[in-house]
């Protein structure tokens, strides 16, 4: 009988990422992902090579992501007392880790993966940028503002339920711009 969608591509995605979330990474096997939709082994190889090559193709939409927000801001440094202009750059990364929250969830619950891939520096190449721009500066005792900023963010559209995230945003946002707050002093 033929395959009523056309996008096996996609269903391999999808398929892999639920997998991945229920079971993790290293303990799915290309044919549980291939049986999950219906298709043979064989033509999962057909679309992707390795896991690692369906891993990184999971992934890469949220890099592209990352890498548009920090190519938008590049060159410019959010004045921390604007606190509307703050806020849109927090409000982004919200929506940004929203849609990605499964992706990040598989890596978070996958670290040997995530070395094994070498995704982490990546990830981490694309904060810095984001963080740059929140603090203006390159000092630790600046640039911990915008991890805990956007740390507290991305946990917490991790960590809580997905119902429970309509509630959670605008408290958040509204933490994580106090964090962006510069200290008075010593």
């Amino acid at each position: 009988m033929p395959r009523a969608t056309v996008d096996t591509r996609a269903e391999i995605r999808v398929a892999a990422l639920e997998l991945f979330s229920e079971r993790g990474v290293d303990a799915t096997s290309l044919r549980e992902i291939a049986e999950r939709i219906g298709i043979t082994k064989a033509a999962l190889y057909y679309h992707y090579a390795s896991k690692d090559a369906l891993l990184g193709e999971l992934v890469d939409p949220m890099f592209a992501e990352l890498r548009e927000l920090g190519d938008e801001l590049e060159g410019r440094t959010v004045d921390a007392g604007d606190e509307a202009a703050v806020r849109a750059v927090i409000e982004r990364f919200w929506e940004l880790c929203l849609r990605n929250r499964h992706v990040i969830r598989v890596l978070i619950h996958n670290p040997a993966v995530v070395a094994r891939a070498e995704i982490a520096p990546r990830m981490l190449h694309w904060r810095e940028r984001v963080d740059a721009v929140l603090v203006g500066s390159d000092e630790a005792v600046d640039r911990v503002r915008a991890v805990v900023a956007l740390g507290g963010v991305q946990d917490t559209v991790i960590v809580f339920d997905e119902a429970e995230l309509p509630g959670l945003r605008e408290p958040a946002i509204d933490a994580a711009v106090r964090a962006l707050r510069p200290t008075a002093g010593p």
